[in-house]
């Protein structure tokens, strides 16, 4: 029985995940975000391509719908184990593979702080927190992506106790890692868009 509602609540869950903001005001405004910037439909490139306001709205949403998919999960089968985290995994495989863009999102990081925060809002803001701290210091956005999607699943398993909720949550951290494989070649090669360029100046990658 458990098996079942698993699959079905991933499904619904991903197909949450799939709804992109990004993607909507690009067509409101007439500009393939496709197929500009990063290429990539996620916040970072709606603010470089669509200005501010869009790439503020498409993080508050790709963060919500996370946060929503968890919330439901463990609302509606509260009596099923680590739900909410297979919820809030299949709503991030459905930011950076939705099914109707022939499976080109975004890269999942605004969607994994939903599914953070919403598993555990305390140790989710915390590791926040910390990430924003790596991105200041190192001046590399990646470089606090990356803390977030490696500590999170480890501190989570921990002060769950639960091993198998670390290793789902992995399964998100690892894919965002994929997503962000050119951040990390041009990290090496020190041509990665810098932090505190910023504002002084639109930057060529998310």
């Amino acid at each position: 029985m458990h098996f079942l509602i698993y699959v079905i609540t991933f499904i619904c869950a991903y197909a949450l995940g799939s709804s992109n903001m990004a993607y909507y005001i690009s067509k409101i405004k007439k500009i393939d975000v496709k197929n500009q910037g990063s290429k990539n439909l996620g916040a970072s490139n709606a603010t470089m391509l669509l200005g501010w306001s869009a790439g503020i709205l498409s993080a508050v949403h790709d963060i919500g719908k996370a946060v929503l998919a968890v919330v439901l999960a463990n609302l509606i089968f509260p009596e099923v184990p680590l739900i909410g985290a297979v919820a809030g995994v299949a709503s991030v495989l459905g930011h950076i593979y939705p099914f109707y863009l022939k499976f080109r999102g975004g890269k999942g990081f605004a969607s994994f702080i939903g599914v953070t925060v919403a598993l555990n809002w305390k140790i989710g803001l915390i590791i926040l927190a910390v990430a924003v701290v790596v991105a200041l210091i190192t001046n590399y956005i990646v470089a606090g992506t990356t803390s977030m999607i490696v500590f999170s699943p480890i501190a989570l398993a921990v002060f769950s106790h639960s091993l198998l909720l670390g290793i789902i949550l992995a399964i998100a951290s690892a894919v965002i890692a994929y997503k962000h494989r050119d951040n990390y070649v041009r990290i090496f090669n020190g041509t990665e868009f810098k932090l505190s360029k910023a504002f002084t100046k639109k930057p060529k990658y998310d």
